[in-house]
């Protein structure tokens, strides 16, 4: 199934706030992405629609497997990028934005081969 960039990045917010928080709702991915708390219930109403988040009762979101794959593909893809930028000097902040926009459109041929020429690099 194709999903889009947002959804994507709903995804990887959900997960990167359920490792800081541990829980995480609806607000706080408002708060994190710095969106409006009506964009944020409908993306998660989308996102629970097709199966990638759960929602209790008490309004705690949980990935469901196919959400927390996305996700970790995602913030694996922002994560090594942001490093690698970062090793080459790019400065942080520029590093973590120029990441987001990298990790969505990069072919999985490309960020394996990508992937294993940086982990040598780093090995040297």
């Amino acid at each position: 199934m194709q999903i889009h960039q947002s959804a994507e990045d709903y995804l990887e917010a959900i997960l990167i706030l359920k490792n800081q928080k541990g829980a995480v709702r609806s607000i706080d991915i408002a708060v994190h992405m710095n969106y409006s708390k009506p964009s944020i219930s409908r993306a998660v109403s989308l996102l629970r629609e097709n199966g990638y988040i759960l929602v209790d009762k008490d309004g705690y979101i949980t990935l469901t497997d196919a959400g927390m794959e996305i996700a970790t593909r995602i913030y694996e893809r922002h994560e090594l990028i942001r490093k690698w930028l970062i090793q080459i000097g790019v400065p942080e902040d520029i590093a973590a934005q120029d990441a987001c926009k990298m990790e969505h459109d990069l072919s999985v041929i490309t960020f394996e081969r990508m992937k294993a020429y940086i982990s040598e690099t780093l090995e040297e």
